[in-house]
């Protein structure tokens, strides 16, 4: 069962940040957001916010859901007859709210449009990442469900590793090692896990196809598992299934020396940018600059990406408790791409590597 005081906890720290905002009350409308302040693991839920309101607005489905995972909130199920945007208008007219916070990111335009004409004297005040910023900072029990979440990826990679065969598919090896991570207590996995044989490695979001792992020397393996909790892992490792070219162990020692610099610079106070330049610089010092042609790494939780990202974009500062993935690559059209992750958790003096999938070259190889 969740526990109401974390998540009653975490919506206290939300109306804090929020005080002096033009607006009464909130509408979280996006299900990711409404599962983290409320422990609610359903869909299709608004909840609507203010230090004297707190109210989630779902359907029939979830009627002993709500009651069991959220009894401290008071919950409106609405009839049948009503859409949620519907409902959440009534429920806001009925606490006579005349200044409403949405989520402009999540809230769609055609619903913006029937909130703001069903209220007739309601104010919508478009926020930005309310929510998001309080989720970047994980507390002990988060940090705790995103080890289960490696431990469960890092298993199920151990299976794939020990039944890989030469004429096995990039599918079948998809299958085998989303199958091996819901047997060590995943639900799903994190996202489609990424199994790129050889050429096909050069596509860092390729698709699994039917063709046959002895296609080629190496193959990248992008995968992940969600816990129970839903909070998720993401790693990336290189399968090398048969010799071990010039080109390969010079491209790999540079995305491995690149992910090592960047991951030893990470602390609390560091920007984003600057943790991202590390990496960059190392791989366009061995001339491949242009081939590393995405962002460092990204913060993870509840969904796969989340913020912070590393990215030159960036200036956000890292702080203890956050979670970013470091995930370097060189992509080489027509030959392949090598790309190496691991799961870091920012500490105060630097980072715990909370991944320990082998990377050192002759540790991937499958005999």
């Amino acid at each position: 069962m969740p526990h109401p005081t974390r998540f009653a906890q975490r919506r206290q720290n939300l109306l804090a940040q929020l005080k002096g905002q033009p607006y009464e009350a909130l509408l979280i409308s996006n299900e990711t957001n409404v599962s983290y302040l409320t422990g609610f693991t359903g869909d299709s839920s608004y909840l609507l916010l203010a230090p004297k309101i707190c109210t989630i607005i779902s359907d029939g489905r979830y009627t002993t859901q709500l009651s069991q995972e959220c009894p401290d909130l008071d919950v409106c199920i609405r009839p049948q007859t009503d859409t949620i945007i519907v409902a959440a208008s009534k429920v806001v007219k009925q606490a006579k709210i005349s200044k409403l916070g949405i989520e402009a990111d999540h809230l769609t335009v055609v619903n913006y449009e029937k909130l703001r004409t069903s209220v007739a004297t309601l104010e919508l005040c478009p926020t930005s990442g309310a929510v998001e910023s309080l989720r970047q900072v994980k507390d002990a029990s988060e940090i705790a469900e995103i080890r289960k979440a490696v431990y469960q990826a890092e298993k199920g990679f151990a299976v794939l590793r020990a039944q890989l065969q030469p004429e096995m598919t990039e599918l079948e090896a998809a299958h085998t090692v989303e199958q091996a991570m819901r047997k060590f207590g995943a639900t799903v996995a994190a996202f489609p896990p990424i199994i790129a044989v050889g050429e096909r490695a050069a596509l860092p979001h390729a698709r699994p196809t039917n063709g046959r792992i002895n296609e080629a020397d190496f193959v990248l393996v992008d995968w992940g598992a969600t816990a129970a909790s839903g909070y998720k892992s993401d790693l990336t490792r290189l399968i090398v299934t048969g010799k071990i070219s010039p080109k390969l162990e010079k491209v790999y020692g540079v995305v491995l020396k690149a992910q090592r610099a960047a991951i030893r610079s990470i602390r609390a106070g560091a920007r984003c940018r600057d943790v991202d330049a590390v990496a960059r610089r190392v791989i366009e010092a061995a001339g491949f600059g242009k081939q590393f042609s995405h962002g460092l790494g990204h913060g993870i939780g509840l969904n796969v990406h989340e913020s912070p990202r590393f990215s030159a974009a960036s200036d956000a500062e890292l702080q203890p408790g956050m979670i970013v993935t470091v995930e370097p690559g060189i992509y080489l059209e027509g030959w392949g791409g090598v790309r190496i992750e691991d799961d870091c958790l920012v500490t105060r003096d630097g980072c715990e590597v909370l991944t320990s999938v082998p990377k050192e070259l002759d540790q991937i190889l499958v005999n």
